[in-house]
């Protein structure tokens, strides 16, 4: 297992007055995985294998940033022929796409994390890839996607609605199974997410949540 105790610099290339000023500011904060964490890592690395690490990793790309802005442009787009609830719909849908992914990269900058799989060795025996900066695992920017989606489904019927939410839950525990994040990484990412969703709700009029109404269907 490798050390966390590592010193504090900027997570990313800076001139250098810009990185000492960083580190007097605290910036970033070092971030360790708690006990929990840890246990639910070393059962994964040491009961995996190549086959399932290799569907886990393509699910993952399910909740990419890159895949869900193409998907919600496209969606913006073929809205602007419809009524008006599916316009906000489209609106709603691309902006919270928009801002899910600046957010987290705003984050990796103030919070340092070493990836699960820069610590481990018996998992690369088994199949766990590396992926992404090294010290960008807090939060989990799929995740935050993910929470974004579970959170606006809220306006759906029971049925899309479980669907989705069943749908985005397992997309975000890709990212344990692939030891790209901690599980608190995963949760902390999917609660932001939710927040967010919600938060942008109030600027685009998206309609609040019919869970309520739905709760018998």
């Amino acid at each position: 297992m490798e050390k966390t105790n590592f010193p504090v610099s900027l997570a990313m290339d800076t001139p250098g007055r810009i990185h000492h000023l960083g580190a007097r500011l605290g910036v970033p904060i070092t971030v360790r995985p708690t006990k929990a964490d840890v246990a639910i890592a070393r059962g994964v690395a040491s009961s995996t294998a190549p086959a399932p690490e290799e569907v886990a990793r393509a699910l993952t790309w399910g909740a990419d940033e890159k895949v869900l802005l193409i998907l919600a442009a496209a969606g913006w787009l073929y809205s602007r022929g419809c009524e008006e609830p599916l316009r906000r719909a489209g609106d709603h849908a691309l902006l919270v796409t928009v801002a899910a992914s600046l957010l987290p990269h705003g984050l990796k900058i103030l919070f340092s994390q070493t990836r699960p799989d820069r610590r481990t060795v018996i998992g690369h025996l088994h199949g766990i890839a590396l992926s992404g900066k090294r010290k960008d695992a807090f939060p989990s920017g799929h995740a935050l996607h993910m929470g974004a989606l579970a959170s606006a489904a809220g306006a759906l019927p029971a049925g899309p609605r479980r669907t989705i939410r069943t749908l985005a839950v397992g997309l975000s525990l890709t990212r344990v199974a692939v030891l790209a994040h901690w599980a608190s990484d995963v949760i902390v990412g999917f609660a932001l997410g939710a927040v967010l969703e919600r938060t942008l709700r109030l600027w685009t009029g998206y309609p609040v949540s019919k869970e309520d109404d739905h709760a018998d269907s």
